[in-house]
């Protein structure tokens, strides 16, 4: 066998490792079976006083409601465990991942996602991978009037979040609502908005089966936002005002983890 052949055989070797990997650890975070363990790691996103000081006041509590929301809406759909969630917030980290490509090009994406991937491992201090661990990178920014925040992103591949959040407390509730959308986005929920930013009937809607054009109170997590009585657009104050929807708890498999642990034998 020539030297060219085995180094094809090792590196078809390492990527069927990685996919089995992959596979491994997303039917191990929704076969619901146990808490969801995610660790949240604070980055200074734009380099502010105001973002320093905001990490530095972080406690693992502030992030309580995400755990509230997710045990809450298990439990609808027949998952009933408690904490459904283990939240752990580690150090600050001081250099920021990799940006996602602007353009959207598939090949970039890939590459990106590739990038990312690595990213994550070298800053994991580990030499193995931690299997089903959900690692949300929250980058904090000094709110500026009118300026929009870069868009958060999750990958299923991974495990990955990248949220992009406010360095105010008072905007804590509303920071754990893109997290726990992203968070969701790494166990296979999709978005459920359209281009402009609305939510899509009848999926991206509470309440489904009332006409889209009534008032809700309460948001489709994958939409993250509701339409008022006023007909705006609108993002809810916190979790306690979002629910999930019917297709994203499908797209999550908390029907099949629910067939899984409580079927009779």
């Amino acid at each position: 066998m020539t030297f060219r052949r085995i180094r094809i055989l090792i590196l078809l070797g390492i990527l069927a490792a990685a996919v089995g990997l992959t596979w491994l650890e997303q039917t191990m975070v929704r076969a619901w079976n146990g808490p969801l363990d995610v660790a949240v790691i604070p980055i200074n996103g734009d380099g502010s006083t105001q973002a320093e000081d905001m990490i530095r006041a972080l406690k693992a509590s502030d992030f309580d409601d995400i755990g509230a929301f997710l045990e809450r809406e298990t439990a609808r759909y027949g998952v009933k465990q408690s904490p459904a969630v283990q939240i752990s917030l580690l150090p600050e980290l001081h250099e920021q991942p990799p940006a996602p490509p602007h353009d959207h090009n598939a090949l970039k994406t890939v590459w990106w996602s590739l990038k990312l991937r690595w990213w994550v491992y070298r800053h994991s201090g580990e030499w193995l991978p931690q299997l089903g661990r959900i690692k949300l990178f929250v980058l904090y920014h000094t709110p500026q009037d009118g300026v929009a925040l870069a868009h958060s992103l999750g990958l299923q591949k991974g495990l990955i979040g990248v949220v992009h959040a406010f360095a105010d407390p008072r905007q804590t509730q509303q920071n754990n609502i893109v997290i726990a959308h992203e968070l969701l986005h790494t166990l296979g929920a999709t978005d459920k908005y359209d281009a402009e930013g609305r939510p899509i009937y009848p999926q991206g809607y509470a309440e489904p089966e009332r006409p889209p054009q009534m008032p809700r109170h309460e948001a489709e997590i994958m939409a993250g936002r509701l339409v008022d009585a006023a007909g705006r657009l609108v993002m809810p104050p916190s979790l306690d005002h979002c629910v999930i929807g019917a297709m994203t708890a499908h797209e999550i498999n908390l029907d099949e983890g629910f067939k899984r642990r409580f079927a009779s034998p």
